[in-house]
């Protein structure tokens, strides 16, 4: 039987180290995938999801159970998600090299033409580019819906903000993100999914 985020909790505080081994190996990837988003660089994700997972391995013992586990997970990498973003005011967030792993996987699945790759890079440049250019706050709830595929409920907990706000952002950058897009010339159907 698969043991809850609560349960491995309560199993760590209890001094079973090996339940926290199991929450990286069931987290890692998705935490990974919400700093990419944010950063758009494979190397800072590799960073920040390993310091993420340190400061809950040091933080747990005083974790407040009434918090899902995963909320307060993706607090901890937005927090510092957001450390890094002010430290780098004024450089650039997206690297022209990194290809979007959704994209790559769909490539690689398909297999592509040239033409396919170089679409599809120029496309991830200009979805890369575009999110960079957001407030954090919509980028974040950009990714942790779109990417991460939480529900608005888990949001909020985790922004530790009402729904509606997290719906506002969401809806505002979607907006956003698609007049950029078309300003870059973007003018086929939007990889940015439509509003709820």
């Amino acid at each position: 039987m698969v043991e809850s985020d609560e349960e491995l909790v309560t199993a760590f505080r209890g001094g079973d180290l090996s339940a926290f081994d199991t929450l990286v190996q069931r987290w890692e990837r998705k935490i990974q995938g919400a700093v990419y988003r944010i950063m758009g660089s494979g190397e800072d994700a590799r960073d920040l999801t390993q310091e993420t997972f340190l400061r809950a391995y040091r933080g747990l013992p005083s974790f407040k159970s009434e918090a899902r586990f995963s909320s307060w997970l993706y607090q901890i990498a937005l927090n510092l998600c957001r450390d890094r973003l002010r430290q780098r005011r004024g450089k650039t967030l997206m690297s022209i090299d990194d290809l979007d792993p959704a994209t790559a996987a769909r490539i690689e699945k398909t297999g592509p033409s040239a033409q396919d790759l170089v679409e599809a890079r120029d496309l991830a440049r200009l979805v890369a580019s575009a999110m960079s250019e957001l407030p954090e706050e919509q980028r974040e709830v950009i990714v942790l819906k779109e990417y991460q595929g939480l529900t608005f409920q888990e949001i909020a907990d985790t922004l530790a903000v009402p729904v509606s706000t997290v719906k506002t952002r969401l809806y505002r950058g979607l907006v956003q993100m698609r007049e950029r897009l078309e300003r870059r010339g973007l003018h086929r159907p939007s990889p940015v999914p439509a509003p709820l």
